[in-house]
């Protein structure tokens, strides 16, 4: 198991800080930008104050730009999706 030691002293190395907001730059902007041309004014909003190191803006690029927020399609197909 890794101790939070070796985590905090790795993770507060400015190489990998600055790795990890560039990565999170490129994919935020570039969800941004879809969300922005598609008019999702919602999703724009969510991922402008949302930070989760580029995972949310991931998953709005290849998969939940397909769906409006405020209707039930999305969670119809999410549940679809994870039902066991």
């Amino acid at each position: 198991m890794i101790s939070l030691v070796y985590m905090e002293k790795f993770f507060t190395q400015p190489i990998v800080v600055i790795a990890l907001v560039l990565w999170s730059i490129f994919w935020k902007g570039l969800a941004l930008w879809k969300a922005a041309r598609k008019g999702h004014l919602t999703w724009f909003i969510i991922l402008f104050l949302v930070n989760t190191v580029g995972l949310l803006e991931i998953a709005y690029i290849f998969y939940l730009n397909r769906f409006e927020l405020g209707s039930k399609k999305l969670l119809a197909a999410l549940e679809k999706k994870f039902q066991s």
